[in-house]
């Protein structure tokens, strides 16, 4: 650099950024020792904000338009630098621009399939895919927790983590749904709304704010799909007479097309035929012995259900827990007089011990006892 190029370049007279990328978060101003005159035009062009920092410390933010840097424009800075009655010498500061526009099309998907134990089908994995935009709501949040010195700060430095946060929340958020994977292309918009707000707060951490947050698609594995493609198709042929009747149709219509086949159209119309008719005959023996099976099941009678549980108690006897014993052997105790009115039985889903004459069950057993004399 020659002599007059260092002193003509020493002082910067306009401060500003033209952005030609289209990625680019928060870039430096660079300027010789970073000295700025006074006086200096700053233009800060729609979409952007400019941050002036001095010695480590934020100094002052500003908005879209056209500044004269100035002691009445440099509050923050003129109280840092002591300048009371104005400046007239050139000042250090480094000045950030920041890039407010919304950034659209950010990729986010599924690395790994998510395990899912799906309703209809079990345990289940998915993947799925969409894209989010975002946008700068804070520039000295980003510039605090993200950026740092960064000279120039793209969204490629960042859009990983953001990526596998949208990915985390994504499936915290379909496991918590318990939609069956067939009722998840209904709810691709109730999944966006919910995400969006669910995850406004932890964008919020670096000084960014989510304006949207699509899911474009969820799938299951090839094989998953592949049998459900077959599923699909067997409830699309229904009746397989029909079908059956459909295929030979074709193999006549192809056989009366090409004429020239000779032996082996007829051939091969023969085996269709054949074929055709060995799966309507195994068919219909299968609805027959369905049938069969369906007649003698209403003609049998019905069998008894079997017996309730007999009840089971225990006994205390001599201070001691005896049984559990049946209410035939209780019977037996009863006449023996080994079990009284008063004595303490108990059986499951009694809450506490209680007489033996206070238990429905086993008050019949003692017979009836007169009520006490009057005036006795």
């Amino acid at each position: 650099m020659g002599l007059w190029d260092k002193i003509t370049g020493e002082f910067i007279d306009i401060v500003e950024w033209i952005d030609n990328s289209n990625d680019t978060l928060v870039w430096r101003f660079e300027r010789y020792q970073n000295e700025i005159k006074n006086g200096a035009q700053l233009t800060v062009r729609p979409g952007q904000a400019a941050i002036f920092i001095n010695e480590g410390q934020i100094a002052d933010i500003f908005e879209p338009g056209m500044y004269e840097l100035t002691t009445a424009n440099l509050p923050i800075l003129s109280t840092l630098k002591g300048w009371k009655h104005g400046f007239n010498s050139p000042f250090k500061a480094e000045v950030y621009f920041v890039n407010l526009r919304t950034f659209t099309d950010n990729k986010w998907g599924t690395k790994n399939p998510i395990m899912l134990r799906d309703p209809e089908f079990g345990p289940i994995r998915i993947r799925a895919f969409g894209n989010f935009d975002i946008k700068v709501s804070n520039p000295k949040k980003l510039l605090e927790e993200v950026v740092g010195t960064d000279g120039q700060f793209t969204l490629d430095e960042i859009q990983s983590q953001l990526r596998t946060l949208a990915v985390s929340r994504f499936s915290d958020a379909v496991a918590e749904s318990k939609l069956p994977v067939l009722d998840m292309a209904a709810n691709y918009d109730e999944f966006s709304t919910f995400l969006c707000t669910k995850m406004d707060d932890d964008f919020a951490r670096y000084g960014l704010s989510l304006q949207k947050f699509l899911v474009e698609n969820i799938s299951l594995p090839e094989n998953v799909e592949a049998a459900l493609d077959k599923r699909s198709s067997m409830g699309i042929l229904g009746n397989l007479n029909q079908y059956t009747q459909f295929q030979a149709a074709n193999a006549m219509e192809t056989a009366a097309n090409n004429p020239g086949g000779g032996a082996n159209a007829g051939m091969e119309m023969g085996m269709g035929f054949a074929m055709a008719n060995q799966m309507a005959q195994s068919l219909n023996n299968q609805n027959s012995q369905q049938q069969n099976v369906n007649t003698q099941q209403a003609a049998a009678p019905a069998a008894p259900p079997p017996l309730p549980a007999q009840a089971q108690f225990f006994v205390a006897i001599n201070g001691q827990q005896t049984g559990p014993f049946g209410l035939d052997v209780i019977q037996a105790k009863v006449q023996s007089q080994e079990i009284t009115r008063q004595t303490l039985v108990w059986k499951e889903g009694m809450a506490s011990w209680a007489g033996a004459a206070d238990v429905s069950e086993l008050r019949n057993l003692f017979g009836a006892v007169p009520p006490p004399i009057p005036g006795a």
